[in-house]
């Protein structure tokens, strides 16, 4: 299992339709996370970012990326809530959630 920390910005107009959203996202959404092995996933939000925490318990990340990526229902979610996110400056090419490095765990 690996775990995985992301971060990106809200647009501070967009916060409220960003949380209408999560809180009725779409059953097909959620069965493509299961799909591609992605579990105990989770959303933050504070003063303007969005902090992801999700496991993957998977054997290749890449290709189960790739497969959430080619799916008709996730792309139309994301081009729902693409509009209310920012990429960090930071980000890389082609990076839209910036990973970010773990510093510290506790089991």
């Amino acid at each position: 299992m690996q775990r995985y920390g992301q971060v990106i910005r809200v647009k501070p107009d967009k916060i409220e339709e960003y949380k209408a959203y999560h809180s009725n996202i779409w059953p097909e959404v959620l069965d493509m996370i299961q799909k591609c092995n992605i579990r105990n996933y989770s959303i933050y939000h504070k003063d303007g970012y969005l902090f992801s925490y999700f496991e993957y318990v998977g054997e290749d990340f890449e290709a189960d990326m790739a497969k959430m990526a080619a799916d008709p229902t996730t792309q139309k979610w994301w081009d729902v809530c693409k509009p209310c996110q920012q990429p960090l400056e930071t980000s890389t090419e082609g990076q839209w959630w910036a990973d970010m490095e773990e510093l510290f765990h506790c089991d």
